[in-house]
């Protein structure tokens, strides 16, 4: 695994990834070790428990990241306020995972605009400056490169905050396709301009391409080769990679990683768990 860039999936365990005969709780022992991070999607909906932080500790290399996202009651029901009580406890929470916590990320929903900067600047001066944090906007005020957009990448410089890059464009450039899983994600994704913006030192991507992988591979390779500038320039990128359902999520990543390790021959090619490598055969 690369110690300059962390590759992830939202999730690391998924019905169809596996064989029939692997265990579930082996799923982040197999995922960990293709994998050098995750997105910690669970914890938008409620606190891991602290045997469950204490396992997930152990099952994972030492190498491995996790980036949990704030709670929901935190950046949706109190948008930003009256909650150090449960920002302090998730925190708390959270730091069970010690040298294995990557980025923590806060989403904000598209009702949170640019006339909630203050609301925003107040949170992120309160946080604790050991952690590092990342943040995702919905709201397409946030996105019009005015003085606004400037006044919100000027506060996460300031406070040393990652702007999350969420690329939607190859999603919904094909929305001709009309299969369920794809549906579904057209209706919770957000169309959201692609600004290629760095914050901070560990640059925060998220790709979402149809399930055919060649509706996004423009798009991957524009990511490879930004990748590799990064990485020139010594920052720290995390890219995670989702497709509809993301059924093909893992091959998406391993596809990205062949990409960057032409331009960076010391990024090592994703090695994929059983299952997914008889798969590549089929690609």
């Amino acid at each position: 695994m690369s110690k300059k860039i962390y590759f992830g999936l939202a999730q690391w365990h998924h019905s169809k990834w596996y064989t029939r005969s692997s265990p579930s709780n082996r799923s982040l022992h197999q995922y960990s070790n293709s994998f050098s991070s995750v997105e910690g999607n669970t914890s938008f909906y409620a606190l891991p428990s602290e045997q469950n932080l204490r396992l997930w500790h152990e099952a994972s290399p030492d190498h491995f990241k996790y980036c949990f996202k704030f709670p929901q009651d935190i950046s949706h029901k109190q948008t930003l306020t009256h909650c150090s009580r449960q920002v302090c406890e998730f925190l708390n929470r959270i730091s069970l995972l010690k040298d294995k916590l990557g980025l923590l990320w806060l989403q904000l929903d598209a009702s949170f605009s640019v006339a909630d900067l203050q609301k925003l600047e107040h949170f992120l001066s309160a946080l604790p400056t050991e952690f590092n944090y990342a943040v995702e906007v919905r709201n397409l005020d946030f996105y019009k490169k005015d003085q606004s957009e400037q006044r919100f990448n000027q506060l996460l410089q300031n406070y040393q905050v990652n702007r999350v890059i969420f690329d939607t464009r190859s999603l919904f450039a094909n929305t001709q396709i009309k299969d369920l899983a794809t549906c579904e994600a057209l209706q919770a994704k957000p169309r959201v301009p692609t600004h290629v913006i760095t914050t901070a030192s560990s640059p925060f991507v998220r790709i979402i391409v149809p399930m055919d992988r060649k509706l996004g591979e423009q798009v991957l390779q524009q990511w490879a080769n930004k990748a590799a500038q990064w990485l020139d320039q010594g920052l720290t990128p995390y890219f995670f990679f989702h497709t509809p359902d993301n059924a093909q999520a893992p091959e998406l990543a391993r596809y990205f990683s062949q990409l960057l390790s032409g331009h960076r021959t010391e990024v090592e090619i994703i090695e994929l768990w059983g299952q997914q490598q008889d798969q590549q055969l089929l690609f």
